[in-house]
């Protein structure tokens, strides 16, 4: 397993669809814990394929220890995720995203969903997600459709946000010079 480089807004791979998967086998499960290791390691709850360069519909989420911090690990990996369905009702949380470091804003969404893809296994799996999961849900579902939390907030706010993640991304990079 290993941990991935983080591709940092702005990028043009992240406002590309992903594409969906024909089956899951043993690269794509090798991928998956790769994904999970590099979220873990970027203290984050959810991560999609775009955000580390590639263009397969894959995610992956671990909301357990967001609400509890001494909480197992109870890691999901999603292949090909759709919603099915999803609320009239809406919450609004303050999201952030490991392609836009250090920036938080409130968005709106549907309080619950329904979501069906294939597990790590490859088998068809259907979930009710509501609270913290629905919303990371909803949240990488987007990435993997080109479509960052940012897109989500007003054009001065998405604005502002982009252009200090431009600078977090010039600084690292001059880092690694």
């Amino acid at each position: 397993m290993a941990v991935l480089p983080l591709v940092i807004a702005p990028d043009p791979v992240l406002k590309k669809k992903a594409q969906a998967i024909d089956v899951v086998d043993d690269a794509v499960r090798s991928f998956m814990d790769d994904m999970l290791d590099t979220m873990y390691e970027a203290q984050g709850i959810g991560l999609a394929a775009n955000q580390v360069g590639d263009l397969r519909r894959i995610l992956v989420m671990d909301v357990a220890q967001k609400e509890d911090e001494d909480a197992p690990k109870e890691p999901i990996v999603m292949a090909n995720p759709k919603i099915t369905w999803s609320s009239e009702e809406l919450n609004v949380y303050q999201e952030g995203c490991l392609s836009i470091p250090d920036q938080y804003a409130d968005v709106e969404r549907p309080a619950e969903v329904k979501v069906t893809f294939l597990d790590r296994d490859g088998v068809e799996q259907s979930v009710h997600a509501d609270g913290i999961l629905a919303t990371c849900i909803q949240h990488e579902i987007d990435h993997l459709n080109g479509i960052l939390f940012t897109d989500h907030i007003s054009a001065l706010k998405r604005n502002m946000m982009l252009k200090k993640s431009l600078k977090i991304k010039k600084a690292r990079a001059a880092d690694l010079e």
